[in-house]
């Protein structure tokens, strides 16, 4: 099995959110932050790490995540204050 991360990343404290799934997170972390790819994330500069969820298996991400792009934004606001309250950039704390 591989290793699945949700992750939730933003352009400011109460800003726009973007909910993703990967198998290498500091890869993709390093690639929101750099622009490297195009896309939505690109376009609102969402750069800031907030939430990281490992999971032992891909698969299971991959439903985490679909489940919580279904919730309202009020939710996943309470998520990201329940483990990062100050929405502190997670990207240096990446091993």
């Amino acid at each position: 099995m591989k290793i699945g991360w949700v992750y939730i990343i933003t352009n400011r404290p109460n800003g726009v959110l973007y909910v993703g799934v990967t198998s290498g997170i500091n890869r993709r972390a390093w690639e929101h932050r750099t622009g490297a790819v195009d896309g939505f994330s690109k376009k609102h500069d969402l750069k800031r790490l907030v939430f990281v969820e490992q999971h032992d298996d891909i698969k299971l991400a991959i439903q985490r995540e679909k489940n919580i792009k279904g919730w309202s934004r009020v939710w996943k606001v309470r998520l990201i204050h329940g483990v990062n309250p100050h929405w502190e950039d997670l990207y240096d704390q990446l091993g």
